[in-house]
């Protein structure tokens, strides 16, 4: 059987005991021993999505040794990041909300004993592991924070995709962090994460924050201009061409002339203006408008 195959048939086997509700405490930890000694690979942490799995799985579990197991494993894979999304993260990490506060300081002081050291080997392109953020009661913060989740989450999640909800509590995190209130700059800025991320044009960026590949620290500082799409950048550019091409003729005085005719209303009262549009050595361009009708156009 290869590695693939065992750690896909151990992740049925967890998520059967998560759907019971009932855990076998001595049987779960065996498990978790088995998998701990799985030589994990990139690879088969894409394809099984294990630690998604192991991840749900502890906080399933009221067991200190099952909590204490399913930390270090997801620790030992979170050295399989890449070295630049460790660093942000580690950078920016806050206290964590993850349900296990209880059991935090007992499973720290159990971790030498039951952590085996583990060698990193490749990096993954995304991650899919919990995100660290500040608790709240705060109703407008849980609000936004639901809101954010709605915006995260797709019938089809893409392969590798982490948790919604812990991605959207991040984001909402950083952006309180920042403005250090609830006040209009904070939901205004919460509400054009949403409107961005539920944009049916734009799924590339739900995608990309969803996988990783942008981190809730930067998707909750991204501009307008970072967020749009593709397409929606071209245009913007293309309009912003226009309005200074449109400027440099309007504050230039134009040329009458009636050896040009409009192609719209036929006629030849016509003003041209000549822009230097290219580099020094190419020609400049002109661009005529036609006194009659309005029409504009493009004279080569």
């Amino acid at each position: 059987m290869s590695a693939e195959e065992e750690v896909t048939r151990i992740g049925k086997k967890l998520e059967k005991m998560i759907d019971k509700k009932e855990c076998d405490h001595a049987s779960a930890v065996d498990i978790l021993k088995v998998l701990k000694e799985q030589r994990m690979r990139l690879e088969v942490l894409q394809k099984t999505r294990i630690g998604m799995i192991v991840n749900n799985f502890r906080k399933a579990s009221t067991n200190d040794e099952v909590i204490t197991l399913s930390k270090s494993l997801i620790k030992s894979w979170k050295k399989l990041l890449p070295a630049d999304q460790s660093t942000a993260k580690n950078s920016s990490s806050k206290p964590s909300t993850d349900g296990s506060g209880d059991h935090a300081e007992k499973a720290n002081s159990e971790k030498s004993s039951t952590s085996e050291p583990s060698t990193p080997t490749a990096a993954p392109k995304q991650t899919s592991f919990p995100l660290k953020a500040a608790d709240t009661t705060d109703s407008v913060r849980l609000k936004c924070r639901e809101l954010l989740l709605n915006a995260l989450k797709v019938e089809d999640p893409p392969e590798g995709a982490g948790d919604p909800d812990e991605i959207a509590v991040a984001i909402e995190d950083c952006i309180f962090a920042e403005f250090g209130n609830t006040e209009m700059k904070y939901k205004s800025r919460v509400r054009s994460r949403i409107a961005n991320l539920k944009d049916k044009k734009n799924p590339q960026l739900r995608e990309n924050v969803l996988c990783g590949y942008i981190l809730p620290e930067k998707m909750a500082k991204m501009t307008a201009e970072e967020m749009a799409s593709e397409d929606m950048k071209k245009l913007r550019a293309k309009l912003t061409k226009e309005a200074i091409n449109d400027h440099q003729m309007a504050t230039t005085s134009g040329t009458k002339t009636d050896l040009l005719k409009c192609g719209r209303c036929l006629k030849r009262n016509c003003t041209y203006n000549q822009v230097q549009t290219r580099s020094a050595d190419e020609p400049m361009t002109t661009f005529v408008f036609c006194n009659e009708c309005g029409h504009r156009w493009k004279f080569c």
